[in-house]
Formats: structure tokens, C-alpha cells, sequence
């Protein structure tokens, strides 16, 4: 949780959190047996007790998470296409899904929220040079908006 919250920082995803406070997500894999138990507590994922009922079950093959995290694949395509699914509180999960689809990891903005100003601006300048943002997907199968 700690790389994930660090990997947050700068982005946009703690207010699209906010509305999910106190809320318990389970995201289970359907092709391993492993479950993940979070609880979304002042805009951050937090580990969450397993013997909690959960809010919010998001089951899927782990391939999907992947293209899911890496936005390789677009979330609204993931759960119509049901390879990922979504049960318990409607509206929590729909939060959810809105949530995930808003996330576009900028890593221009998580180098300036992490980083000394200095460091920072001289990143920038350094990716100015580059054909393609670092660590943007290769191909992304979104639908134009």
C-alpha cells in the first residue's frame, strides 16, 4: 500500500477517493487464490481486515488488473465486457469505476509533488527531449472521448 499511496502523490486520485471514505473494497482474483482487503481512509488506500464485509467486491483474472493499472485497456470496456465485475452497493461501485477511469497517472505532477523544485524542473526539462512521456503505454485501446 505505501508504493501505491507514494505513486499517488501529485495525481488526482485523492479526490475521486474522497467520496469513497470509509468504504471496504475487496479485489479478488478469479485465476489465483488471492484477495486483496482495502479501506479507503483520508483519501488513501489502506489495508483492510479480512474478516470485514466488504462495501465493494471487484473479482477479475489477474491479466485484467494489470491492463486495468497499466491503462492499457480502458475500464469501461473491462467491466462491459465482463472481465472484470463489480458486486455489493451500487452506488459504491460506480464511485469506483468513475474513480479508476478518471486516473491518469502524470508523472510530470508526481515528480513535482515529490521531488526538490530544482530536480523537478530539471526532469522536465530532460523529458522535453524525449519522443513519448516516460512511462506511458506503448498503445492505449481508449475510446476517444
Amino acid at each position: 500500500m505505501r508504493l501505491f499511496n507514494h505513486g499517488m502523490r501529485g495525481q488526482n486520485l485523492g479526490a475521486a477517493l474522497a467520496p469513497l471514505e470509509g468504504k471496504r473494497v475487496r479485489i479478488r482474483l478469479t485465476d489465483a487464490p488471492l484477495q486483496l482487503n482495502l479501506c479507503i481512509a483520508a483519501s488513501r488506500l489502506k489495508v483492510a481486515a479480512a474478516h470485514e464485509t466488504p462495501h465493494v467486491t471487484v473479482r477479475g483474472r489477474l491479466a485484467d488488473f494489470v491492463r486495468l493499472a497499466s491503462r492499457t485497456e480502458d475500464p469501461d470496456t473491462l467491466f462491459f465486457q465482463r472481465r472484470l465485475s463489480l458486486e455489493g452497493e451500487t452506488e459504491t461501485g460506480l464511485a469506483i469505476k468513475n474513480a479508476l477511469d478518471a486516473l491518469d497517472w502524470n508523472w510530470r505532477r508526481h515528480c513535482a509533488a515529490i521531488l526538490p523544485p530544482r530536480a523537478a524542473q530539471a526532469l522536465r526539462a530532460l523529458s522535453a527531449r524525449l519522443p513519448r512521456p516516460p512511462l506511458s503505454p506503448l498503445r492505449r485501446n481508449r475510446a476517444p472521448r
